[in-house]
C-alpha cells in the first residue's frame, strides 16, 4: 500500500505544493489543511483511520500519537516540512519532496538488550550525600560512601561506609566498584560509632552511582555513562536534579546496541605485535579494550558516539543503529528526489537529533530558517558520519556537506574525517560549522561561499571502503593517485629492497591479506586495495625495511598484486631443487662455513647449501650423527635358551 502524506500549512504560514511533492515521490498527498491539530482534528482522525499515513508535522507529534491510540490505529511516520523547509527562504518544494521521500523509507528496527536495575545505589560524598540518602532510602537500597568518620549518622534506614573509590567499571544495572580502603562502622555500644579494620581491594556491585563528592569523576566521559549521576555538592539545584534523576533509574530499560564488531576483520595486533589502535584512541567512554589480536567492546558502557566506526580502517566495527546501508540509502533518496523535483545544487546539513534539531527549529521560527537548497540530514551520532559518508553524499549529487557541531560531539574525530574527505576530493567539499545561536546558523548558510562539487551521481552500495573508493574515482575522474594525510586508512608500503631479506614475517601476519608471498619463488607481493595502513608490517619487520605511504590509488592497478621485492632462489647442491633466497644462503655460508663448530668441515658446511630433504639425509648418514645409536643387539631365539641349558 502506498503511504499517504498528510499536509498542513500551519495556519497558512508556509506554502505547500501537494501535486509537485506527489509527482516527485510517488506518494499520495492529502489536501492542504490549515489547522490539523486544532479545529481540523476530526479530519486528522479520518486521515489516520485511513491507514499508512505520514503526517507532515513534528511539533504536534504527541497530539497525533494520542489521537491514533484512541482510534486504535497506527501512524506510519512523521516528517517536519515546516521548520526544515517551509519556514525558510526561497522555493522549497524540491526539498520538501526529498524530505517526504526519506520519511517514507521503511524503518529499520534497532537492536537492544534489556537492563534491569533494582535500585541498589551507591552515593559518594559528605553532607550532600547524606541528605540525598535520606530522600532516597525509602524507595532504594542506599549505601553512602563517606570520606571520613566525622559525619556517620545513627539513621539505620541506609548503610554508611568510610573509604575511597579506586575504580568504577560497568554501567546502569551492572556497576562494579573497587575501593582503596573500606571501613564499616560498628553500630553497637554507646557514643560515636567505631570503625572496623580498614580493608583494601574490596569489590562490590550496585545498579546506580550518585557522585556528590565534588571530586573529579573516576570514569572517562562521565556524562555519557548511563547510571552514573554526578552533581556539584555545593549547588543545591544540581543536587536536587541529580537525586530526582537517580530515583527514576529503577526498573527494566532498553539499552541500544550501537555498534557491531566483526572480530575476524580487526587489525588490532598479530603475534603480540601492535597494529591498529584507532578505535581505542578515540573511544571517549573506555568501552573498547584490547583482547589479544582484536578489540572487545562493552555494549553496556558504549554511549553510541560512533567514533570507532568512523576511524576503523577494516570495517571490523560498524555503526548499527541504524546500519550503514540505511544511511547510504537515505542519502541517495534525498539527492535523487530533490533532482527529480527540479532542485539544483543541493547542500547537505548534517546535524544531531538534539542540539541540531533545536537550532534549526529556532532559526525557522524566529529567524530566516534554512536556505531552500540546504537539506537537513538528522543522525543520532555526529561522529559516526565519517569520511566515507561525506564522500558518499558528494558522489550522490550534493555539492557541499556541512556538519553542524554540537557541544557534546567528538570534535577531533569529525575534524580528522573532514580533512580526510577534503584530501580525497581535492576540494573543500566538507566543512564543520559551529554557530553560536540560530541566527548565526542562518548567516553561515546564507552567506556561505562554497566551491561546488559536481559529478555524475552514483548509487552508494557496499562497504564504507568500497563506497569511499568509488566516490573518489567519481569525484576525481582524471586522477589515478591521490596523496593523503598521515594516518589515512588507504595507502601503499615502501620496501627497502637492500635491507629486506624476504623473511616474509610481514606477509605471514598481515591482517588484511594485502601482503603475500609466492610459493614457487622468493617474492613479496602487495595488493594496495586491501592495505589498511595498520602498521603491523613495519612493526614486525626485523630489518625495519618497511615504511607506510598514505595514498589512494583509484585505478584498477590497486586491485592487482605487485612485486615489491624478489630474489633468485638457491639451487640445492645435492638435488638441484630450488629453496630459500640465494643471497641469504650465500651470506649465511660466508658467516658460518669454517667459522662455527657445527660447520667446521667442508662436509658439514655443505649442508647449509642443501634443501631440507637433502640436509636430513646427509645428517642421518654422517659418521657423527648425534641421533645415531650403537649397533642393535641380535634378537635372541629359543635355540639360544636351549644352548644355555646344555652349558649348565
Amino acid at each position: 500500500m502506498t503511504k499517504k502524506l498528510v499536509l498542513c500549512d500551519c495556519l497558512g504560514s508556509q506554502s505547500l505544493d501537494g501535486d509537485a511533492i506527489s509527482a516527485a515521490t510517488g506518494m499520495a498527498c492529502s489536501k492542504v489543511y490549515a489547522g490539523l491539530c486544532m479545529d481540523q482534528i476530526e479530519q486528522a482522525a479520518k486521515e489516520i483511520e485511513g491507514g499508512d499515513v505520514i503526517i507532515a508535522c513534528q511539533q504536534e507529534r504527541q497530539t497525533f500519537e494520542d489521537l491514533a491510540a484512541e482510534l486504535d490505529a497506527d501512524i506510519a511516520g512523521f516528517v517536519d516540512l515546516r521548520d526544515r523547509a517551509g519556514w525558510g527562504e526561497g522555493t522549497a518544494t524540491a526539498k520538501m519532496a526529498a524530505l517526504a521521500a526519506e520519511a517514507a523509507m521503511p524503518a529499520e528496527a534497532g537492536k537492544s538488550v534489556d537492563i534491569i536495575s533494582e535500585g541498589t545505589i551507591l552515593i559518594i560524598g559528605g553532607d550532600a550525600a547524606l541528605r540525598a540518602a535520606e530522600d532516597l532510602c525509602n524507595t532504594m537500597a542506599v549505601t553512602v560512601l563517606l570520606p571520613d568518620a566525622a559525619n556517620i549518622p545513627f539513621d539505620r534506614r541506609f548503610d554508611c561506609v568510610v573509604g575511597a573509590v579506586q575504580q568504577i567499571n560497568g554501567a546502569l544495572g551492572g556497576f562494579r566498584i573497587k575501593f582503596n580502603t573500606l571501613q564499616q562502622p560498628n553500630p553497637g555500644g554507646r557514643g560515636e560509632m567505631q570503625l572496623g579494620a580498614a580493608q583494601t581491594g574490596v569489590v562490590s556491585d550496585c545498579d546506580i552511582v550518585l557522585d556528590l563528592s565534588g571530586n573529579p569523576a573516576p570514569i572517562p566521559a562521565p556524562e555519557k555513562r548511563e547510571g552514573y549521576v554526578r552533581a556539584e555538592p555545593g549547588h543545591a539545584p544540581s543536587v536536587a536534579k541529580a537525586v530526582l534523576e537517580a530515583s527514576q533509574l529503577i526498573g527494566t530499560f532498553e539499552k541500544p546496541l550501537y555498534v557491531r564488531l566483526e572480530a575476524s576483520l580487526c587489525a588490532h595486533s598479530r603475534a603480540e605485535k601492535p597494529a591498529c589502535s584507532n578505535c581505542l584512541n578515540v573511544c571517549p567512554t573506555g568501552a573498547i579494550t584490547s583482547a589479544g589480536e582484536h578489540v572487545a567492546i562493552d555494549p553496556m558502557v558504549c554511549a553510541g558516539c560512533g567514533s570507532c566506526a568512523s576511524v576503523c580502517p577494516s570495517g571490523a566495527i560498524s555503526y548499527d543503529a541504524p546500519s550503514i546501508d540505511v544511511l547510504f540509502r537515505r542519502l541517495n533518496i534525498l539527492a535523487t528526489t530533490y533532482r527529480k523535483a527540479g532542485g539544483k545544487e543541493a547542500r547537505l546539513l548534517v546535524h544531531d537529533s538534539a542540539h541540531g534539531r533545536e537550532m534549526i527549529a529556532l532559526s525557522a521560527r524566529f529567524g530566516r530558517g534554512l536556505p531552500a537548497d540546504v537539506i537537513p540530514f538528522e543522525i543520532d551520532a555526529l561522529s559516526s558520519f565519517g569520511h566515507a559518508e561525506m564522500l558518499a553524499a558528494l558522489a550522490c549529487g550534493f555539492t557541499h556537506v556541512d556538519v553542524l557541531l554540537s557541544p557534546t560531539a567528538e570534535r577531533d574525530v569529525i575534524e580528522n574525517q573532514t580533512a580526510l574527505a577534503n584530501a580525497i576530493t581535492g576540494k573543500t567539499g566538507t566543512a564543520m560549522i559551529e554557530p553560536a545561536d540560530p541566527d548565526a546558523l542562518s548567516e553561515v548558510l546564507y552567506g556561505a561561499e562554497v566551491d561546488p562539487i559536481t559529478c555524475d551521481p552514483i548509487l552508494p552500495i557496499g562497504t564504507r571502503r568500497q563506497v569511499a573508493r568509488l566516490a573518489a574515482k567519481t569525484l576525481q575522474p582524471d586522477t589515478d593517485m591521490i596523496d593523503l594525510p598521515e594516518g589515512a586508512p588507504y595507502g601503499a608500503i615502501i620496501v627497502d629492497t637492500e635491507a629486506c631479506t624476504l623473511c616474509l614475517a610481514c606477509a605471514s601476519l598481515c591482517p588484511s591479506g594485502a601482503l603475500g608471498d609466492n610459493s614457487d619463488l622468493p617474492q613479496l607481493r602487495f595488493q594496495e586495495d586491501a592495505c589498511l595502513q595498520c602498521g603491523l608490517c613495519a612493526n614486525v619487520c626485523p630489518e625495519k625495511a618497511i615504511q607506510l605511504k598514505p595514498q589512494l590509488d583509484v585505478s584498477d592497478q590497486a586491485f592487482t598484486q605487485q612485486i615489491l621485492n624478489e630474489e633468485k632462489p638457491f639451487p640445492c647442491v645435492e638435488c638441484g631443487a630450488l629453496f630459500g633466497v640465494k643471497s641469504t644462503v650465500e651470506r649465511i655460508s660466508a658467516q658460518l662455513a669454517g667459522k662455527h663448530d657445527m660447520f667446521a668441515t667442508s662436509g658439514t658446511a655443505k649442508m647449509i647449501q642443501m634443501c631440507e630433504n637433502c640436509r636430513i639425509q646427509a645428517q642421518f648418514h654422517s659418521t657423527d650423527n648425534p641421533f645415531q645409536g650403537g649397533e642393535r643387539p641380535r634378537v635372541r631365539t629359543t635355540e639360544d635358551y636351549f644352548s644355555k641349558r646344555k652349558d649348565h
